[in-house]
C-alpha cells in the first residue's frame, strides 16, 4: 500500500501538503488510507476516455520527467541490484548528480 510509504515521506518532508497518483490509485479505501496515515488529501490524475495518442496529464508529467532523467543513468535503466537497499542508495546518488549538475550549471 501507499500511505505508510507517504507517512513517512510526510515525517521527512513536513512541508508535503497533496499526494499526486494515477488512476490505479483511485477508490475510497486508498483516500482515507493515506489520509489516515499520512494526512495528505489524495489527487488522482486520469487519463480521459476523449484522448486519442499522447496527452500530458497535469503534474504527471513531473514524474515521467523524474523517471527519463534517471533512465539516463546506466545502473538504474535495468534492475541489477539484489537488494532493495542498494536500488535505493544509487537511485540516491543519480538524484544527487542530477542536482549537483544543477547546481554547477547557476554557477558558470
Amino acid at each position: 500500500m501507499i500511505a505508510p510509504l507517504l507517512a513517512i515521506a510526510k515525517r521527512r518532508c513536513p512541508t508535503l501538503t497533496l499526494a499526486v497518483a494515477d488512476g490505479g490509485y483511485q477508490g475510497a479505501a486508498t483516500a482515507a488510507a493515506v489520509r489516515e496515515d499520512a494526512d495528505l488529501p489524495l489527487e488522482i490524475v486520469k487519463r480521459s476516455d476523449m484522448a486519442k495518442g499522447f496527452v500530458v496529464l497535469p503534474r504527471r508529467w513531473i514524474v515521467e520527467r523524474t523517471f527519463g532523467w534517471l533512465g539516463r543513468c546506466r545502473r538504474l535503466a535495468k534492475d541489477y541490484e539484489n537488494r532493495t537497499r542498494t536500488a535505493a542508495a544509487f537511485l540516491v546518488m543519480a538524484l544527487i548528480r542530477l542536482m549537483l549538475r544543477r547546481i554547477v550549471r547557476t554557477l558558470k
